[in-house]
């Protein structure tokens, strides 16, 4: 695995914020067990639960364990809010990032013998090519991202934060995020013009290799085997360390920081997170040991 495969895995969730996706046949398991942890004190409680953000809609991931941290949390804190029946949001979020004047064309960002798949791409999402042309190269990425979730038999209205919101909403809790729309993707109109293309060269791939990267993380979010996706992010950056520091490292440390800001303050909160952040070296949960807290897996 590289640079392009694990650029795959985090543009799944920004792609799920583009884009909601029409389901297909997947395999994939119909039920799973989800890791989930407890970091509390003598007044708060702070559950930290890792997510799939688009899942196929028959696969069952509830379980007492869960539904009893649900019940009892005052609120819900997720990535970032995406309102997936008004996209107009998220794609304000983008607009406001991604255009820069005298860029060079799409296919110019891409190797030659790649052009061919990403003018296929570029066909099957919809947008006009000159549109994407003005795009920068991550923002033309995530959008091409959302064709290669259209084949997975996955919607972004089965993902956990989704159906979680919609809990939270029905029942007149208060739902947060750590990171605004603009800051998320503020993250990759940071990254290096090369990790950007490696992120469109992803975007390009489509068959049976995008479809076993997704059903291995999701059997291994489905079993909650951490250290399977933990052992997968970290090969997966092992030839770009600096790049995962930045996306993943940095805004683990930001989140770290605010739940132990939160332990601050009396309730009790689940924070629904993409699995990635909760899993291996450098993740919140580690920071959060580091910091001297006890952090309890309870599923």
């Amino acid at each position: 695995m590289g640079l392009k495969q694990w650029m795959r895995r985090l543009g799944a969730g920004l792609a799920a914020m583009a884009m909601a996706a029409a389901p297909t046949a997947a395999k994939v398991p119909t039920a799973a067990r989800p890791a989930l942890w407890a970091v509390s004190d003598r007044d708060t409680t702070v559950y930290l639960f890792g997510t799939i953000h688009l899942l196929p809609p028959a696969m069952t991931w509830r379980s007492p364990v869960f539904d009893g941290a649900v019940a009892s949390a005052d609120q819900l804190v997720v990535e970032t809010i995406v309102d997936e029946k008004d996209p107009s949001r998220v794609m304000a979020a983008i607009s406001s990032l991604a255009f820069t004047a005298g860029l060079p064309p799409l296919t110019e960002r891409v190797p030659p013998a790649k052009r061919a798949a990403l003018d296929a791409a570029v066909k099957r999402s919809g947008f006009p090519a000159k549109s994407l042309d003005g795009m920068e190269t991550w923002a033309a990425a995530i959008l091409l991202l959302g064709g290669q979730f259209k084949d997975l038999g996955v919607e972004i209205s089965a993902g956990v934060e989704t159906v979680l919101r919609g809990e939270f909403g029905a029942k007149g809790k208060a739902i947060g995020e750590l990171e605004t729309n603009v800051e998320q993707f503020g993250y990759f109109d940071r990254l290096p013009e090369s990790a950007q293309r490696a992120l469109l060269e992803g975007a390009t791939e489509q068959g049976k290799s995008v479809q076993d990267v997704f059903d291995n993380m999701l059997s291994a979010w489905a079993a909650g085997d951490v250290k399977t996706i933990a052992k997968a992010f970290n090969q997966d950056l092992a030839d770009s360390p600096e790049l995962g520091k930045h996306i993943i490292v940095e805004r683990n440390t930001h989140w770290a920081n605010w739940v132990g800001e939160r332990l601050g303050k009396p309730g009790t909160v689940l924070v629904a997170v993409g699995a990635g952040h909760l899993a291996g070296r450098g993740s919140v949960i580690e920071q959060l040991q580091k910091r001297g807290l006890k952090v309890r897996r309870i599923q």
